[in-house]
């Protein structure tokens, strides 16, 4: 026997009726996606009446570009994705921002990793570039966990001399990421950002890149305001982003800081809680 969803989780200052959005971004794993990586039943015709009502819809991940637009290859027409946790923006196969590492940066970062792999710690780099992503290590285990995010992706010698601009470089702890990884990664953080963006993956880039200081920058382009954009997310690095928007809901199974950044809650990415959400505050039929 079929059972009602659970209602929606509400604070006391989330308004009712509908509002005037005109940008929606939303993060993918943990927050669209549900636990097993799936595309949530009524996306597309859901897409649909958001483009005749002129609403854009820009997935915002650490997934990179060539991912998000395979995944949403039957509607990419027209949607800005912002990639590699907001390193690389594009819209219609055109290049909207980048910010790109300094090459000595990544290289750095890769023999750090070399080092913790020397150390006994099962950790691997995947160096992020506009082209495709980079990684040293060819074992089925790791290269699994890489293909879940980077479509384009190459196995190299020296992921320290590429033929690319590296845009971010993301490491995957098959422990830990946040009591291995990310603390080995300490004297990046003076000057650079050291992210933890899931369980198990540490994301370093530049101070002036954020899932947050894209979509400002789209926002400027765009002409459209904080008041009128929604986003969704549920993870550490997509707290900037949430600063960017009045309209800003932590999913019910986000990190802590995530749910006491955000001004609202949604259901949990089990739940279907971002369309949940967008139906509701826009008024759309489910």
């Amino acid at each position: 026997m079929s059972t009602a969803p659970a209602p929606l989780p509400t604070t006391p200052d989330l308004p009712s009726g509908s509002a005037d959005i005109r940008l929606i971004v939303t993060d993918m794993d943990g927050t669209l996606l549900d636990d097993a990586k799936r595309i949530p039943p009524g996306l597309w015709e859901t897409l649909a009446e958001l483009r005749r009502r002129g609403v854009l819809f820009s997935p915002a991940s650490g997934r990179q570009y060539a991912t998000l637009a395979r995944e949403f290859a039957d509607v990419a027409e027209g949607m800005v994705f912002i990639a590699e946790n907001g390193t690389y923006v594009v819209r219609d196969g055109v290049e909207l921002s980048s910010d790109p590492l300094d090459p000595e940066v990544a290289a750095r970062i890769v023999r750090a990793v070399r080092g913790l792999v020397a150390d006994g710690v099962d950790v691997g780099a995947v160096v992020c570039g506009k082209r495709s992503a980079y990684v040293e290590r060819s074992d089925e285990p790791f290269l699994a966990e890489v293909r879940k995010y980077y479509v384009e992706h190459r196995v190299v010698e020296d992921a320290t001399a590429l033929d690319d601009d590296v845009i971010k470089v993301a490491l995957f702890d098959f422990g830990s990421a946040a009591h291995t990884t990310a603390p080995a990664l300490a004297p990046f953080s003076a000057t650079h950002q050291v992210v933890v963006s899931g369980e198990h993956w540490v994301d370093v880039m530049n101070r002036t890149a954020d899932k947050g200081a894209a979509l400002r920058r789209l926002q400027t382009e765009l002409g459209i305001t904080p008041a009128q954009t929604m986003v969704f997310g549920d993870y550490l690095n997509d707290l900037e982003m949430l600063d960017a928007a009045e309209w800003s809901f932590a999913m019910a199974n986000a990190h802590p800081d995530v749910i006491a950044r955000a001004r609202h809650l949604a259901p949990s990415n089990n739940d279907n809680g971002v369309l949940r959400t967008i139906r509701r505050v826009l008024g759309l039929r489910a």
